[in-house]
């Protein structure tokens, strides 16, 4: 009955996944978006080819051609970014000083510019492609369902339908059955492929090449790893402070209460008695300083139970009313799940310190490859990204490759949106 389940799951995953329909409306803007570049980019480039006769006639418009590529394809990495959830980084080097020429010469010489140009020029033909696919997937098995109500007022009574002619009765209701199996089962994962199709068109003509892109990481990964030492060095500090400013000096004045006592055992035996007292009250305020400290390395919970155990007990303790959603399954890795632990904990002790909020929120989902963390406090906001606890965990996400962002404006909310990649 479980594996059924999974099944179904699977199956009608697309309906339950805001991607589906952000990649329909995506697929739809393709045709409208295509005949707008397609015009602007084709109608300049052969203006300046055609007057390179006259060669500065054509200066003119080549470098218009450059500027509306680049601004279009702005446009358009920002709506890959914003409905199929494709970051591509702009591919283009910074401009060299000098004048407008030497910046013609520059754009004429970069390769990453006519490969956005030449995404222009396919942006038609390929979108019309999808476009029209999209609209088959979608309004095929909605007419097929519409049917057994319209074939009887068709002209002699049979709708045609590629090489099929239904007529009323059980052909239209075969028509009616395999409509419903094309818009439930089928239209939606089309959509998501046809989609993948057009993430990869993007990414191959918007985004950086190959060698740019391994360049990049390598620099991310560098930066990573001073992240990394950084976020250690700092970690350590915190717990040498921790011991010397809390177990240590509790220590210090269990042995002198000790010492004391000691001295005391014969000639004033209740003096002792109080003494011993108070050094059992020390010894268990420093066993409660270690615990806290241990917990502020890795708490053993998130361990042996994971993210929901282990964040229960962080909501459980802040002054600030939290609900929490955790879905995380399967677990990601020990060192995802420790980032995601502290990112809440963290953002969870400024909102009782800083947000004068009255309520927050704290959602953990796993989707896909990646996790995602989000805190949201309804308080005054005005977080700054670069403070001292934020920073500490920005570093943190960055050592693992993810990215965090935050948004506080001033009178709130705040929201601390994390992404950390756990692998599929």
């Amino acid at each position: 009955m479980r594996t059924f389940d999974h099944v179904l799951s699977a199956v009608f995953r697309p309906w339950r996944q805001a991607r589906t329909w952000r990649s329909l409306v995506h697929l739809v803007l393709d045709l409208p978006v295509g005949v707008l570049t397609f015009t602007v980019v084709l109608t300049l480039l052969v203006t300046a080819v055609s007057l390179l006769i006259v060669f500065p006639l054509a200066l003119p418009f080549a470098w218009l051609l450059f500027v509306c590529a680049r601004g279009l394809g702005t446009m358009e990495r920002n709506r890959y970014a914003a409905l199929l959830d494709v970051e591509l980084r702009d591919p283009h080097p910074p401009l060299p000083p000098g004048g407008w020429w030497r910046h013609l010469t520059a754009r004429a010489r970069t390769g990453s510019r006519w490969r956005e140009i030449g995404y222009h020029l396919l942006r038609l033909p390929v979108g019309a492609v999808l476009y029209a696919l999209t609209a088959v997937v979608w309004c095929g098995p909605l007419a097929l369902i519409a049917m057994p109500f319209y074939v009887d007022h068709v002209p002699g009574g049979t709708a045609k339908l590629w090489l099929l002619e239904i007529g009323s009765g059980a052909g239209a209701w075969v028509a009616f059955a395999a409509g419903v199996v094309g818009l439930v089962f089928l239209a939606p994962w089309l959509t998501v492929g046809l989609a993948a199709v057009d993430r990869k068109l993007g990414r191959w003509l918007l985004g950086p090449s190959a060698s740019a892109e391994l360049s990049q990481q390598v620099t991310n990964l560098e930066a990573s790893r001073s992240a990394a030492v950084d976020s250690a060095e700092a970690e350590r500090r915190r717990i040498e402070r921790d011991l010397h400013d809390g177990a240590q000096q509790r220590l210090v004045a269990l042995a002198m209460d000790l010492g004391q006592a000691k001295e005391q055992f014969d000639a004033n035996p209740e003096k002792a008695r109080e003494l011993v007292t108070g050094a059992h009250d020390e010894a268990k305020a420093a066993l409660a300083d270690l615990r806290g400290l241990v917990r502020g390395i890795h708490p053993a919970i998130l361990t042996d139970r994971g993210l929901d155990a282990a964040l229960s007990a962080v909501v459980a303790r802040s002054p600030v009313p939290v609900t929490m959603h955790v879905d995380v399954t399967p677990r990601p890795a020990a060192a995802v799940e420790s980032t995601a632990y502290f990112v809440v904990s963290e953002a969870l002790a400024n909102v009782a310190k800083h947000a004068h909020a009255t309520k927050a929120s704290v959602t953990i989902v796993r989707q896909g490859d990646r996790l995602v963390t989000d805190v949201t406090d309804d308080g005054i906001g005005g977080a700054d990204p670069a403070g001292g606890g934020l920073h500490g965990l920005a570093d943190r996400v960055a050592a693992l490759g993810g990215r965090m962002h935050v948004l506080s404006p001033a009178g709130g909310p705040t929201t601390v949106m994390v992404e950390l990649p756990c692998g599929s």
